[in-house]
């Protein structure tokens, strides 16, 4: 998704796609989970 791509905002991509849970959105965007978590921590919508 090229939101994810060019922000790096996990949780605007989630919110975007309407996913509860963060775990949903990695998988779709087929990126790590430990990473994603910890990049979703750091910012904040």
């Amino acid at each position: 998704m090229l939101i994810y791509r060019r922000t790096g905002n996990l949780r605007a991509v989630q919110l975007l796609l309407g996913h509860s849970k963060i775990e949903s959105t990695v998988r779709y965007l087929g990126i790590e989970v430990d990473d994603a978590i910890e990049i979703a921590e750091k910012i904040d919508i």
